[in-house]
């Protein structure tokens, strides 16, 4: 067993969960951050750190709302106090290069540099999970998936590679200091990725382009709040305009592998039939 014993904020998130069950199926204790665990722990009230920071060794940071302007004050604060109590290594889960929030996010990811730890930023792309265990999954089983990106292209990320490359950071050396660009092997439409789903399940599934003024009257329709629909309306737009048009490297020089291509993601989650309801 290890002495090391990290801290996973958003553990029941799509990355932390898995970051969570690497490191312990390494022998690493985990302490996993929540308001309902033991020690509770909230980003919005100080006085919840102090407990879940002690002991602790390493950190892997899922801000909330990353892209706003109170986050980086946020993170510089709790990584001053991790590494006051003596955490030695940090990972932070960040955003890609580019988009209107680019600044807040570059504010949070130098806040982590200059807090006196081992620090490494992982940029990860779309999650291809994001089509099986979040916001996408409800219009794959309906059998249309109704965004307003176009042909935009993107080099869609497996979450499994981002823990990966995020466990790595926090248990080896040689991993302090890095940006990580994380990406899939290839870019794609998603057009391409509701195809490579529809050939895995064998499913009348098809992908419906839609002006962003269409989505936004269709997200209004069924309830989502304004915030929401322009917040995902502007991420839509960015792929539609070939702003995510390129790929990372990050996965390759983290683990010395290639990335995890969507095809296989695409035919695992059929044959354990998430798409089966």
């Amino acid at each position: 067993m290890s002495d090391e014993m990290i801290l996973v904020t958003g553990a029941t998130g799509k990355t932390g969960r898995r970051v969570a069950r690497l490191l312990q199926e390494r022998g690493v204790t985990v302490r996993a951050a929540s308001r309902s665990g033991t020690p509770s722990f909230d980003w919005t009230d100080r006085s919840t750190w102090g407990a879940v920071l002690e002991g602790v060794t390493g950190m892997y940071m899922v801000v909330p709302d990353l892209g706003s302007p109170q986050a980086a004050e946020a993170t510089a604060a709790f990584a001053r106090q991790a590494a006051a109590a003596g955490a030695r290594r940090a990972v932070l889960l960040s955003m890609p290069e580019g988009g209107a929030d680019r600044q807040h996010v570059l504010a949070a990811e130098r806040a982590l540099e200059h807090a006196g730890l081992d620090w490494t930023v992982l940029r990860p792309r779309w999650f291809f999970q994001n089509f099986s265990e979040d916001f996408l999954y409800d219009p794959v089983l309906s059998g249309e998936v109704r965004l307003p990106a176009g042909g935009g292209e993107e080099a869609f990320v497996d979450a499994e590679d981002i823990a990966e490359v995020a466990v790595a950071a926090l248990t080896e050396a040689g991993h302090a200091g890095w940006h990580y660009e994380l990406s899939g092997p290839r870019l794609m439409t998603f057009g391409d990725a509701v195809a490579e789903i529809a050939r895995a399940t064998r499913r009348d599934l098809r992908y419906v382009p839609l002006t962003p003024e269409a989505y936004a009257d269709e997200q209004r329709a069924q309830g989502v709040p304004e915030e929401w629909v322009r917040l995902s309306a502007g991420l839509y737009e960015y792929v539609r305009s070939g702003g995510l048009a390129s790929l990372g490297d990050g996965v390759q020089r983290a683990l010395g592998r290639a990335p995890r291509d969507f095809s296989e993601y695409a035919d695992s989650a059929a044959r354990q039939g998430v798409w089966n309801a």
